[in-house]
């Protein structure tokens, strides 16, 4: 198989056998993990490439990184998803490069260059970044080995070793490397699953998810990367998810939504969301216990084509307002996408009237917050129901503007407070009403009904 993706594809050569890892298995327990020093050397299968898509990541840029690195002695190779991404014939969106070289290393080297180094938060684990003719970042990690792991953190020693480094990466299409002659350095099949399109763990699934829990959601958004068919999944691997899902209650909820919305936007996110639903994800991170798994496939059916928010997709599963704010209290919304999911859920069963668009015209003025984002959530719902018509309508809908201001009520003689807020309330209702076309005085002349009426 591996030939027929070097036939297929665009590789020029094959340089070396693969060989076939097996990694010891061992016990391994519920806090950290430390690292075993691995026994067997493993020859990497290596391949050229040779792509318009690899040719452009050299930007003058990056072409005097490689020289300062050639020139001080040091090796550089491309690492990670840049890696998967040039396979797959996509071009790069972030290239992170790896080096033999320790962070001290480079920031000598880069003093003694010229180089400006920006963001030094990233040494502590081996990344400098350097800033190069003030046009481009470049982030450089030395190789290294995660010596003891909490799930969450590592704490690690820097190494010249690719295969170690490597085998602490997370799956093994993120764990290749890329030499800038072009060859490809895989040394966990990583090629050959790209070829299956399938996901899968480097080494033990177990180890790899116990040492950073945050991996259980990582699989499931480059699965909807890299797969052809919604729910083929090794067995060993969902096991494996299934038996630590518990160590999400130690990510922030943060670090999951970010991976959540990825997985939102990505392909099979209906079947995804429901494969980590069964496995038992929700309580951990902060779904309710039993989802609406019938709205949810509503949704998907009507509203996907639309490309609604991943917040308002994630909302076909909550109940209630509460189940929102529990949810928040979890991952950590921002307060726009806080509004917006129960926005969503106050809204999304509007009844059908005889125009109907007044009902979603009625809510710019009717909701508080800022005109443009009420919009977005008036748009998100009506995505939500499938309404695209609707939505063309009030996307080219010019938002009049309400004729009343608190001014002319004071000068009316209603006095601030609760009920001036319930009169401007009704008055506006009564605009919409009229299709937004009362003017001020005629609004006015209402105003001792409306005031009997709020009493």
């Amino acid at each position: 198989m591996i030939r027929k993706l070097v036939s297929n594809l665009f590789f020029k050569t094959v340089h070396s056998k693969l060989h076939v890892f097996s990694p010891s298995k061992c016990s391994l327990p519920n806090t950290s993990l430390s690292f075993v020093p691995m026994s067997t050397s493993i020859i990497p299968f290596t391949m050229k490439i040779d792509l318009p898509q690899f040719r452009a990541i050299f930007t003058p840029e990056v072409k005097e990184l490689v020289d300062i690195f050639r020139r001080h002695g040091y090796e550089l190779r491309i690492a990670g998803g840049a890696v998967r991404d040039l396979l797959m014939h996509f071009q790069p969106h972030d290239v992170d490069f790896a080096t033999t070289a320790t962070p001290d290393q480079m920031k000598e080297m880069f003093q003694v260059e010229g180089v400006r180094m920006i963001n030094t938060k990233g040494e502590k684990h081996g990344t400098v970044t350097v800033r190069i003719n003030e046009k481009q970042n470049l982030e450089v990690t030395t190789l290294r080995i995660d010596v003891k792991t909490d799930g969450r953190h590592a704490e690690v020693e820097f190494t010249t070793d690719w295969q170690l480094d490597a085998n602490r990466r997370d799956l093994t299409i993120n764990s290749m490397f890329l030499g800038l002659d072009g060859t490809v350095y895989d040394y966990f099949h990583g090629i050959e699953d790209l070829e299956k399109r399938r996901v899968n763990f480097v080494g033990e699934p177990r180890q790899r998810i116990q040492e950073d829990y945050l991996r259980i959601l990582r699989y499931f958004r480059f699965y909807g990367r890299i797969a052809v068919e919604p729910d083929n999944h090794e067995a060993t691997n969902l096991t494996a998810i299934r038996e630590n899902l518990g160590g999400l209650k130690g990510i922030s909820g943060e670090r999951i939504w970010v991976e959540l919305k990825k997985i939102l936007m990505g392909n099979y996110s209906k079947d995804l969301i429901i494969r980590m639903l069964d496995l038992g994800i929700a309580p951990f991170i902060g779904l309710p216990d039993t989802p609406n798994l019938d709205e949810l496939h509503k949704v998907y059916e009507r509203a996907l084509f639309l490309q609604p928010q991943p917040v308002t997709l994630l909302s076909s599963l909550l109940d209630s307002e509460n189940e929102v704010q529990s949810l928040h209290s979890r991952l950590k919304f921002s307060n726009y996408e806080r509004d917006l999911a129960l926005f969503i859920v106050r809204h999304r069963d509007i009844k059908d009237c005889e125009t109907p668009l007044r009902p979603y015209q009625a809510l710019v003025f009717t909701t508080k917050g800022k005109l443009g984002d009420i919009q977005e959530w008036v748009c998100e719902v009506l995505k939500y129901r499938g309404e695209d018509q609707l939505l063309d309508k009030f996307r080219g809908w010019q938002v009049p503007k309400f004729p009343i201001n608190g001014h002319m009520l004071l000068d009316k003689g209603v006095k601030g407070g609760p009920r001036f807020t319930r009169i401007m309330t009704r008055l506006r209702e009564i605009w919409v009403d009229s299709n937004f076309e009362m003017t001020s005085d005629e609004l006015l002349q209402q105003l001792p009904t409306v005031a009997e009426e709020v009493g």
